[in-house]
């Protein structure tokens, strides 16, 4: 193993999709993550299907889809922690590793010994992950936090759907669980720089992660057009609050996305839609006039977008450097030539399906590459081998806590 973290192990006691997402990452770059899971059930995601993962005679195996998008080149094994022997076989696992994930409810570990208090003195290098919705710390700290609440509690549907004067209008959340995602990619970062520390000074550390903080930290820009201007930000659609023309726009066949960000990226968009002269227009020469003036330049541009096919809309912008695209679905994604050529679907054995289609890890490091050394694992599907290979149990061992289902 080859990878910039092969030197890491990763116990994760995490589930759903943020704190699975940063072991992922983990993994990915070469991390040996262990993933303990509840006997039976498991991971809470494996049941969130349809679709479900199809084993080699075309039937629904026990394992959606969902979970399938955040657990691979994981160990999984199967360890009720509610009982004394479960409890002892994490500690222990925590006191070989280098890192905790874990995203259960404020003090939830603490009964059972696993919280940081109380693996830092068997592991005091341990770096401690701890995801929740709203944080350790603050009035809301004992709730629970998903990412549709925190994506409305944290202002993302506020500014995301159509404006209030269109057909449509209304609060809408983000296609995928992005405040999930940010809050693993977080984490992960957080990992990497706690685990720098410790090479300075031996000490590990606890990271308290909040999905509320992240989706206010993640606001960006429309957090700061507030900030600056005291004004609440209001939906738009698809434009951009800064930037005109940035949205889409209806073709003959359909729609696209044209991004100009740039004075004179404005004016090739004239010449190319005929309409030359707007560049000079004192109501649109700058994007601070067009942003002004956005209803009366976005209806003249829709006007003549809406004359040809994408395609060619498309291609005629992109051969004079204006950003334009088409709004693929997810089969023209996983088609489009540039998306294959980067090999962003990859495909690996699983032991039920045969197969298995995943989507490939974009980072690109020329020395210590990314590495995809298993499918995500059935439930279990290590057990056996993480409790003899770590904690040195015999076969006898290992059946008795099977037998008493403490695995």
């Amino acid at each position: 193993m080859n990878g910039a973290l092969s030197h890491l192990t990763v116990l994760d006691l995490s589930r759903v999709l943020a704190g699975p997402w940063a072991g992922q990452v983990l993994a990915d770059l070469g991390a040996d993550v262990i993933k303990v899971e509840r006997p039976d059930t498991g991971d809470d995601t494996r049941g969130w299907g349809p679709p479900f993962l199809r084993d080699a005679r075309g039937n629904d195996s026990a394992d959606a889809a969902y979970y399938l998008c955040a657990n691979r080149s994981k160990k999984s094994i199967t360890v009720d922690f509610t009982t004394a022997e479960g409890q002892a076989i994490v500690r222990e696992l925590a006191r070989q590793s280098d890192v905790v994930l874990e995203n259960f409810k404020v003090g939830g570990l603490k009964g059972y010994g696993l919280d940081y208090a109380s693996l830092r003195t068997i592991n005091p290098q341990l770096i401690y992950c701890s995801i929740t919705g709203f944080g350790q710390t603050g009035p809301y700290a004992p709730r629970a936090g998903y990412d549709l609440l925190v994506q409305a509690m944290g202002g993302l549907m506020s500014i995301t759907g159509r404006r209030d004067d269109e057909a449509g209008a209304g609060p809408q959340k983000a296609g995928v669980a992005v405040t999930d995602i940010l809050t693993g990619l977080y984490a992960t970062i957080g990992i990497l720089a706690a685990l720098a520390h410790r090479e300075r000074s031996g000490v590990g550390q606890h990271i308290d992660l909040g999905l509320l903080d992240v989706q206010v930290a993640c606001l960006a820009n429309q957090a700061m057009n507030f900030l600056v201007s005291g004004s609440a930000p209001r939906r738009s659609g698809n434009a951009h609050p800064n930037l005109v023309p940035y949205q889409d726009f209806p073709t003959s066949d359909g729609y696209m996305v044209i991004a100009v960000g740039t004075d004179a990226q404005f004016a090739k968009l004239c010449a190319v839609t005929g309409l030359s002269g707007l560049e000079s227009d004192p109501n649109f020469s700058t994007n601070k006039q067009r942003v002004a003036n956005r209803r009366e330049l976005i209806d003249k541009l829709n006007a003549v977008t809406v004359t040809h096919p994408t395609a060619h809309w498309v291609a005629a912008l992109e051969s004079v450097g204006v950003p334009a695209g088409p709004i693929n679905t997810l089969d023209a994604v996983f088609d489009d030539p540039q998306v294959r050529a980067r090999g962003m679907r990859i495909d690996l054995p699983h032991p039920v399906a045969g197969n298995v289609a995943l989507v490939a890890n974009p980072l690109r490091l020329s020395e210590t590459p990314v590495t995809y050394r298993s499918a995500p694992p059935p439930l279990g599907a290590q057990t056996d081998e993480v409790l003899a290979e770590r904690l040195s149990m015999s076969a006898a061992d290992i059946d008795a806590l099977r037998a008493k289902g403490v695995i």
